[in-house]
C-alpha cells in the first residue's frame, strides 16, 4: 500500500498500471460510440434502489453511478482512481484519503464532493444491506477535510484490504436524497455521476438507459473505451425459457448461457447457422467461488454435520455431468476452486498452526486426510455413496424403518429444496430420487425471483440453491459470507447460517494478515474448515463465460481476465445494418 497520493492500489504488491497510462489493456480506446444493446431478464422489478433489503431492483441501475476507484478487469485485486484523483493510505496505516477530481459532476452538473462521499458512506452503513455494515465495520470515521478531501479513519491497521474496499463505495448525491426515504423502494429514476442515466422504464418489464453524452469522465484512463452503446435496454421475462425464444426471434441482442443443456442443444437454429448469431467460450482467470445446495443449520434437521456429509455424499455428480450437462463442468471441492486459495492434500505446518487451537470442535479428519467428494461410474447407480451415506446417518440417529429413514420418534426426514428457476430443477429432481432411494422424503419447491428473496432475506428454507463468488484477495466479505453475526441478520450473505469458532478465527486471520503467504495460509484453513463441516453439497464450475449474440457487436481481441467484459463492446455499424436487415425480413 502507498504512503503518498498515488493513483492506483493493489492488494498484490504495485499496480501493474503506471501513474500515465491512457486507457485499461482490455479496451479499444477508439472504439466508437453509438447504437443500442438489448439485454434479458428473468423476473420482474419495482425500484431504483439497489442497495438496500426492500424491493426488487431493475437491472443495469448501478450503471447510473460512478465510484472512488475502479477496477482493472485484467488484473487482480487493483484499483484505479476514477471520482478520486488521488488516493493515501496513511503512513501508520490507521486511515486513507481520497482527493476527488475538480471535474467530477452528477448528471445535473453539480460538483461531486466530499459531503457527498461521506453522506454515501454513513448512509449504506447505517440504512442499506448488512453486507455494507460487515464491509464497513472497521472503520472509526469518515472525515470531510474540504470540498474535495475525504478522510477515513480506522479502528485498527490490521485490515489491509479496507483502502480498496472505501475506494469501490458508489457515490450517491446527498442533496438529491433529501426528503426522500433510503430504506424503502425507490419509484423514480435517481441521479447519478456514471456514463448512462435512466430515461424510460416499465415496472416489471423494461427499463432503458442512455449514455450521457457530456459525461465527465468519458476522455480519462478509467472511462476511455469504455460505455460504449448510446442505449442499454433491458426486456423482462417470466422465466429463462421465455427469455431464451425472445433471443432466437431477435427480441434481444445479447445473452450470457448459464445452462450446458442449453448450450450444447438450444443454439441450433437457422440465424447460428447462417451465421447471424455467435457462440463465444470466453475463457477466464478467475477464481470461481462455491455454487452447491446451502443447507439452512438454523434448521435442527441440519444441526449435524454428519447429517450433512451424508445428503451431500448423495448427490451423484458424475451422472449429472454426463447425463444433463454434456460433460462441460469440472466438481467444485473448494470454496476457493480454480485458485491458489484452495485447500488441497493435507494441510500444511502453517495451517496446522492457526487450527490446532481447535482441533476439539473440528472432524479428527482434517487434520489426517484430504478431503474429497465422492465419485461414480456416472451410471445412476451410486450404491458406495448410498452405503457410506447411510451409515452416517445411523451414526447420528437415524434408521430406515418401511422404507423411510426415521429418528427415534418416528418421524420421516423430510425438507424442501428452494429453487428460482424452473431450470434448476432438472438438476434437483434426480438427487430427490437418489434421496429417496435412503427413505428420505425430500421434494422440490420452485417461486419466482422476488418471493424467492423475500425467503432468502428472511432465511425461511430448508436447502436451497446458492452462490457465493470469491477473489483472489478475500476480505472482509468473508465475514457476510460465514460470519456468526451475519448470520443472524436479515438479508444477509450467510445462507448456510455458518457460526463456528473456528471460522470466526480464520476470517480474522485472513483480516489480519501481514502478507501473502498468511493471507493463502489462512484461506486454506478456512477452505478446509468449511468443506468438512459440511455446510454445503457442492455443484460444479465452468472456466469460461458462455456468450450468444447476435453479429452486430465487435470487441477488443486480447482476452480479458474476467472473460467477459461487456461495458468494452462496441456497436459494429456494417454488421448491425446486414443483422437489422435479415431480422426484419425475418430471415
Amino acid at each position: 500500500m502507498a504512503q503518498t497520493p498515488v493513483h492506483g492500489l493493489s492488494l498484490l504488491g504495485k499496480p501493474e498500471l503506471a501513474a500515465n497510462f491512457t486507457h485499461f489493456p482490455y479496451v479499444n480506446p477508439d472504439a466508437p460510440k453509438g447504437g443500442e444493446l438489448v439485454l434479458g431478464a428473468v423476473g420482474s422489478f419495482d425500484s431504483f434502489n439497489p442497495f438496500i433489503v426492500r424491493g426488487t431492483p431493475a437491472a443495469d441501475v448501478a450503471k447510473i453511478y460512478d465510484t472512488l476507484m475502479r477496477p482493472n478487469e485484467d488484473e487482480a485485486e487493483a484499483y484505479y482512481a476514477h471520482l478520486a484523483e488521488t488516493v493515501t493510505v496513511w503512513p501508520d496505516h490507521l486511515g486513507v484519503t481520497f482527493t476527488l477530481r475538480p471535474q467530477a459532476r452528477f448528471h445535473d452538473g453539480s460538483a461531486v464532493t466530499a459531503e457527498d462521499v461521506a453522506w454515501t458512506f454513513n448512509t449504506l452503513r447505517d440504512q442499506a444491506r448488512p453486507r455494507y455494515r460487515q464491509y464497513y465495520g472497521d472503520v472509526a470515521a469518515v472525515e470531510v477535510r474540504g470540498p474535495r478531501e475525504v478522510a477515513f479513519r480506522f479502528k485498527s491497521a490490521a485490515n489491509r484490504e479496507l483502502p480498496l474496499i472505501l475506494g469501490q463505495l458508489p457515490v450517491l448525491p446527498r442533496i438529491w436524497w433529501q426528503g426522500r426515504d433510503f430504506t424503502k423502494p425507490l419509484t423514480e429514476p435517481p441521479m447519478g455521476s456514471g456514463p448512462y442515466r435512466v430515461v424510460q422504464y416499465e415496472f416489471g418489464r423494461s427499463i432503458t438507459l442512455i449514455r450521457v453524452g457530456d459525461y465527465w469522465a468519458a476522455d480519462l484512463p478509467t472511462g476511455k473505451g469504455l460505455a460504449n452503446f448510446d442505449t442499454r435496454r433491458t426486456e423482462y421475462f417470466r422465466d429463462a425459457t421465455v427469455q431464451l425464444q425472445a433471443f432466437k426471434a431477435g427480441q434481444i441482442d445479447f445473452r450470457q448461457e448459464t445452462s450446458s443443456k442449453d448450450w450444447a442443444t438450444a443454439y441450433d437454429f437457422p440465424a447460428v447457422q447462417r451465421g447471424l448469431v455467435k457462440k463465444e467460450a470466453l475463457v477466464h482467470r478467475l477464481p470461481t467461488g462455491m455454487q452447491g445446495f446451502f443447507m439452512n443449520t438454523r434448521r435442527k434437521l441440519f444441526s449435524d454435520p454428519r447429517v450433512r456429509q451424508a445428503l451431500a455424499w448423495v448427490f451423484d455428480f458424475d451422472w449429472e455431468n454426463a447425463n444433463l450437462f454434456h460433460g462441460a463442468y469440472a466438481r467444485t471441492n473448494s470454496y476457493f476452486s480454480n485458485s491458489d486459495l484452495a485447500a488441497t492434500g493435507l494441510p500444511s505446518a502453517a495451517e496446522v498452526a492457526l487450527l490446532a487451537p481447535f482441533r476439539d470442535t473440528l472432524p479428527a479428519g482434517l487434520f489426517t486426510a484430504p478431503f474429497r467428494l465422492p465419485a461414480s461410474d456416472g451410471s445412476g447407480n451410486n450404491r458406495t455413496a448410498l452405503r457410506e451415506a447411510l451409515e452416517l446417518l445411523k451414526a447420528t440417529g437415524w434408521n430406515i424403518r418401511d422404507r423411510k429413514l426415521v429418528n427415534a420418534a418416528g418421524e420421516q426426514m423430510s425438507f424442501e429444496i428452494l429453487l428460482s428457476a424452473p431450470a434448476m430443477e432438472r438438476v434437483a429432481l434426480p438427487y430427490v430420487q437418489w434421496l429417496a432411494r435412503l427413505g428420505v422424503a425430500a421434494h422440490v419447491r420452485t417461486v419466482d425471483p422476488a418471493q424467492y428473496q423475500t425467503l432468502t432475506d428472511a432465511y425461511d428454507f430448508d436447502m436451497v440453491d446458492g452462490v457465493v463468488g470469491e477473489s483472489d484477495s478475500p476480505g472482509n466479505e468473508q465475514v457476510g459470507f460465514w460470519g456468526c453475526a451475519a448470520g443472524s441478520q436479515p438479508g444477509g450473505d450467510n445462507l448456510a447460517g455458518v457460526c463456528h469458532p473456528a471460522v470466526e478465527a480464520m476470517i480474522a486471520k485472513i483480516l489480519n494478515a501481514p502478507d501473502r503467504a498468511a493471507l493463502v495460509a489462512a484461506t486454506r484453513a478456512l477452505d478446509r474448515v468449511l468443506l468438512w463441516n459440511w455446510y454445503v453439497v457442492p455443484h460444479w464450475h465452468l472456466q469460461a463465460v458462455w456468450v450468444a449474440h447476435w453479429d452486430r457487436f465487435a470487441h477488443p481481441a486480447k482476452p480479458v481476465r474476467t472473460g467477459l467484459a461487456l461495458d468494452s463492446w462496441w456497436l459494429d455499424a456494417k454488421r448491425a445494418a446486414a443483422t437489422d436487415a435479415a431480422r426484419a425480413s425475418g430471415n
